[in-house]
């Protein structure tokens, strides 16, 4: 059985197995996170990947009788030996004074002050951020950039309460918490003045763009892959699918509908934005994207959208990822003035 708090925990119920987990944390030290993959039909030999904050990962396979221990494949063989950035838990004090746990990760060698800062929400909304090796964060730690995670409430895996009704009818309470993350990066010094962003991925563009709408100018720059963009017709889009009824639920009815609809409030919105969208999403729909694009030019903001072909929810083509990671590093630099 695993579970996360700030890192995740596995209990093993077998005694052999949890004799080896610990020979293996101490033959692999700087792989803290050892998950059992699979095995031989008879178990005497055992896939492993071992990894962490700073490793991607390596796969091993351990062979029981001779005790053997090889490894067979680096997950991301281009970084081995790449100085890449540790991961921390932090906690944030949010507006009410609830304490909201968050990860932050600093450049490698940083000393922590005065950087170009990103806050990145996650996507769920009914999931959570946790540590170890994350693509995304260390790309922008690698250029430069603090990147704080919050887990606000609306996450799951904090218990009933924390998950409140979820992030989209309790949007307030989950962008009151993202903000006040930035906020906090700002107040530490660990964030420049005029130098913080936001970037989110599904529901952590929602957020992204939400924030932009309740909170002009906060962050100076916004970034949103595959975000909803407008509730009623995520709705509407949900209608002729089998989870129709659980999209409807989830959203709910009311007035928060509207107010909580970034494209139904464009024109609140004063920084640059800049989307990213596949056309074949079937998790979010490629309208939300086109919409939100088309009310921010209608309310004459600042926008640029890229909409990649055949791609799902995931963007999970290489070269789709570079242009992703390359050209969102270019818009935040220009926006936040600093240099490429």
């Amino acid at each position: 059985m695993s579970y996360a708090t700030e890192t995740r925990v596995v209990e093993f119920f077998d005694p052999a197995l949890k004799a080896l987990a610990a020979a293996l944390h101490k033959a692999l030290p700087g792989q803290p996170q050892i998950d059992f993959i699979d095995a031989a039909a008879d178990e005497s030999r055992l896939l492993l990947l071992a990894g962490g904050d700073t490793d991607p990962g390596t796969y091993y396979v351990y062979d029981k009788p001779t005790h053997h221990l090889e490894q067979v494949l680096a997950v991301r063989p281009e970084l081995t030996g790449v100085g890449l950035a540790p991961m921390k838990p932090i906690t944030y004090p949010a507006a009410d004074g609830t304490s909201i746990p968050a990860y932050l990760t600093l450049p490698a060698g940083s000393n922590g002050k005065g950087l170009p800062a990103i806050v990145m929400p996650h996507g769920g909304p009914s999931a959570r951020d946790e540590w170890g090796f994350d693509w995304l964060v260390q790309f922008f730690a690698a250029r430069g950039y603090a990147v704080l995670q919050p887990n606000y409430r609306g996450s799951s895996g904090f218990g009933i309460d924390w998950q409140s009704r979820n992030g989209f009818q309790s949007w307030p309470k989950a962008i009151g918490d993202i903000d006040d993350a930035g906020r906090w990066l700002l107040s530490q010094g660990i964030a420049a003045p005029g130098k913080i962003a936001i970037f989110g991925w599904s529901y952590g563009g929602y957020a992204a763009l939400q924030s932009g709408v309740v909170d002009p100018g906060l962050f100076k720059a916004v970034v949103a892959v595959a975000p909803v963009t407008d509730l009623a017709r995520l709705r509407e889009n949900a209608q002729s699918y089998t989870n129709g009824v659980i999209v409807d639920r989830q959203i709910g009815h009311g007035d928060y509908i509207k107010a909580g609809s970034p494209a139904q409030n464009a024109s609140s919105i004063t920084v640059p934005v800049m989307l990213f969208h596949g056309d074949a999403d079937l998790n979010v729909p490629v309208d939300q994207s086109r919409l939100m694009a088309d009310r921010l030019r209608a309310a004459g903001r600042s926008v640029e959208y890229v909409e990649f072909k055949k791609l799902d929810h995931q963007l999970d083509s290489g070269a789709a990822r570079i242009q992703l990671l390359s050209s969102s590093d270019a818009f935040l630099r220009k926006a936040m003035g600093i240099a490429p």
